[in-house]
């Protein structure tokens, strides 16, 4: 699959005839690392949710690790989703779970052994470096550290294709090093693509990355 997003002639709406994304083209590669810009409001979000099915698609075309999202089932956006893994920027944690429930959801709803979710989990949040918080509740945890137990729950599943919200907009510069450094590493270690909405590109990267800016409903590369 050497193209993982392919959008072509893309319209994306939530009221018919009043189009958030217009006409826009975009290849995303195989590992590609990915970072969509614009304004707050310039349609960043709406772009990221038609990634994985959340938002439908209203013209043009749009496949996604091999799925075709025009007129997509609902049974077809769950074998997506097996494909995907979504970091939000409000984390979207279970509050009534702990953290090591939390982080085992997407493999749970695959169907793996309680002992294989608990091995990974324990894994990734070693990962995250927040092993000695496994048996807490969501609510007890501060913002970067709710986010990097969002960030494990993204991976779970070894995805092909990483979406990111503003994965590092609320937080502190620890916790947005430990993400950005985990991000690099699955794409270099998983082969996982990466596309992240936000504001700021980190200066101190030091990957090779595209970048995309989004301005009246079109995406643009920068080059």
């Amino acid at each position: 699959m050497s193209n993982v997003i392919n959008a072509q002639d893309l319209v994306l709406s939530y009221k018919k005839d009043e189009p958030i994304i217009k006409n826009t083209n975009l290849i995303v590669k195989n590992k590609d690392f990915v970072f969509l810009t614009g304004k707050s409001g310039s349609g960043k979000s709406t772009f990221l949710k038609s990634l994985y099915g959340e938002l439908k698609v209203s013209g043009g075309d749009l496949q996604v690790c091999g799925f075709n999202l025009k007129n997509i089932s609902k049974n077809k956006i769950s074998l997506l989703r097996k494909h995907t893994g979504v970091i939000f920027q409000d984390y979207k944690l279970i509050n009534e779970w702990d953290v090591e429930k939390n982080v085992m959801l997407p493999l749970m709803i695959a169907g793996y052994s309680k002992q294989v979710c608990q091995m990974q989990a324990h894994k990734l949040l070693k990962h995250v470096k927040l092993s000695h918080k496994i048996n807490k509740m969501p609510l007890e945890l501060s913002g970067g550290e709710q986010q990097r137990v969002a960030m494990a729950r993204a991976l779970a599943h070894n995805p092909a294709l990483i979406i990111a919200d503003e994965p590092t907009g609320n937080l502190d510069d620890y916790s947005s090093e430990v993400i950005w450094n985990l991000l690099k590493s699955v794409r270099q270690h998983i082969g996982s693509t990466i596309i992240i909405a936000t504001h700021r590109i980190p200066q101190t990267l030091g990957i090779d990355y595209k970048q995309y800016f989004l301005d009246e409903g079109t995406i643009y590369e920068v080059t």
